[in-house]
């Protein structure tokens, strides 16, 4: 709705006077239809035709012409600097409001403030209703009832019986995932490791690498090492063997304080190096798990599992081809 302006009353007035209608607004003054001095005093047009009798044909028509009327002008007026400089407060055309509804529901958790004066005592009395109806309700526990041996399951109706079903079949899940979630907690914890030593005071490590396999014992002594009943320096000449085979000596700061014995099987030296390596890092493990951290971190307790390409059909290794001719 559009409030009317000057212009508007004007003509009003004068279809009114026209219309033989002006008795019945009498009551009305010519400064009522003017523009108001606030926005919450707006007079609309049709309000004022709602305030009369039965609306004729006349007063349809007068409607349609003030309204058309007060468009044109207000748009005028407001397009202009005069406009701009009186600064009119009309609302936008455009700007729609709409109704918006309050959900019904239980607000009896709500904290009243005794300070507050916009509670009244009816509102304040309805709350403190739903509170004593609902708030004090124990139905919400979930207790076991049998209905084939009687009890409070008879009295009960079928929705109610229904609800407290799926409660107690919510409470079953929810202990469910709570038992699993617990044992999956369980199972991420680190195992506890022991020492494993034997009755001779040895430390047992099972190692490989590519076709190799090594077994290694190791005991506290002067450092002496033995491989198939032979020397260590014997068995491999090579500098980078030995340093490969000590390394988990050096990562654990054990140099010549246990005395090793190795019996290896299969494949070349580079792979009964990497076998025994690997079976001293299991070795030293088992005879003290605070050893574990450091061979962990430089990759000695995990098995290599590189092995060789086969030789295919066709090429001359596994993947070179023979030479290609032309003709």
């Amino acid at each position: 709705m559009l409030s009317l302006r000057r212009p508007a009353g004007k003509a009003i007035q004068s279809i009114l006077s026209e219309g033989g209608i002006a008795e019945r607004f009498s009551s009305l003054s010519l400064q009522t239809l003017q523009r108001p001095t606030n926005a919450s005093s707006i007079l609309h047009s049709s309000s004022v035709l709602m305030s009369t009798s039965t609306p004729t044909p006349q007063s349809k028509t007068m409607s349609t012409f003030s309204r058309q009327n007060t468009r044109g002008k207000m748009s005028s007026d407001n397009n202009t600097n005069a406009g701009r400089r009186r600064g009119n407060n009309y609302p936008n055309p455009k700007l729609r409001t709409h109704a918006v509804s309050v959900l019904d529901g239980d607000y009896s958790d709500y904290t009243f403030d005794d300070n507050d004066d916009e509670i009244d005592d009816d509102d304040f009395e309805a709350g403190q209703t739903l509170y004593n109806k609902f708030g004090n309700d124990d139905k919400w526990d979930i207790k076991n009832y049998d209905s084939n041996a009687g009890g409070p399951a008879e009295e009960l109706d079928k929705d109610e019986l229904l609800q407290r079903e799926r409660e107690k079949e919510a409470y079953e899940q929810q202990k469910e995932m709570d038992d699993q979630k617990a044992r999956w907690l369980e199972n991420a914890k680190p195992p506890v490791r022991v020492p494993e030593i034997d009755e001779r005071g040895r430390s047992y490590g099972k190692g490989g690498r590519k076709v190799c396999t090594a077994r290694v014992w190791i005991y506290p002594g002067e450092g002496v090492i033995t491989i198939n009943r032979r020397e260590f320096l014997d068995f491999f000449p090579r500098e980078t063997d030995r340093e490969m085979i000590l390394s988990p000596f050096v990562a654990t700061k054990t140099c010549g304080m246990f005395d090793m014995i190795v019996q290896v099987d299969g494949g070349g030296v580079t792979g009964k190096a990497g076998a025994i390596r690997h079976g001293l890092a299991r070795a030293l493990e088992k005879y003290n798990p605070d050893y574990r951290p450091p061979m962990k971190r430089l990759g000695y307790m995990t098995r290599d599992s590189r092995m060789v390409e086969r030789k295919k059909i066709g090429k001359k290794k596994a993947r070179k081809a023979p030479q290609w001719v032309r003709r």
